[in-house]
């Protein structure tokens, strides 16, 4: 692989990567009849947040940049809800490690949009 990408910089991004390990070995344990429904849409759904944030970091501006990090903060709510359906429909038994992984990212996305907010508005 080549150099390194901005990206891989960010914590968002490395959390965000962590967190689809996490989601592909929770769903191996969901059963087969869910193969093409809710393992699929949460592994979807994972995958395209870091994705997201790889594929924003590497546009032009701070204003692209940022709408791909609102892109990935939905799919993020997206899998959160995914995660609580598991849990209800007896899936997984433990999700707060989990749902306590997207809080963390959640929170980071929410600072990198902020900071891209304040670094686009003009100074008074």
């Amino acid at each position: 692989m080549g150099g390194v990408r901005k990206h891989h910089d960010l914590l968002v991004w490395q959390h965000s990567m962590e967190l689809v390990e996490h989601i592909y070995a929770l769903t191996h344990t969901f059963p087969r009849s869910e193969q093409f429904c809710l393992i699929s849409q949460m592994r979807r759904a994972a995958v395209s947040v870091p994705s997201n944030i790889a594929e924003g970091a590497a546009r032009e501006s701070n204003l692209e940049f940022k709408h791909f990090l609102v892109i990935a903060r939905g799919s993020l709510s997206e899998l959160e809800t995914q995660l609580m359906l598991a849990d209800k429909l007896g899936f997984c038994s433990n999700t707060k490690p989990h749902m306590d992984r997207l809080e963390v990212i959640f929170a980071l996305l929410g600072g990198l949009i902020r900071k891209l907010n304040n670094a686009s508005s003009p100074h008074t």
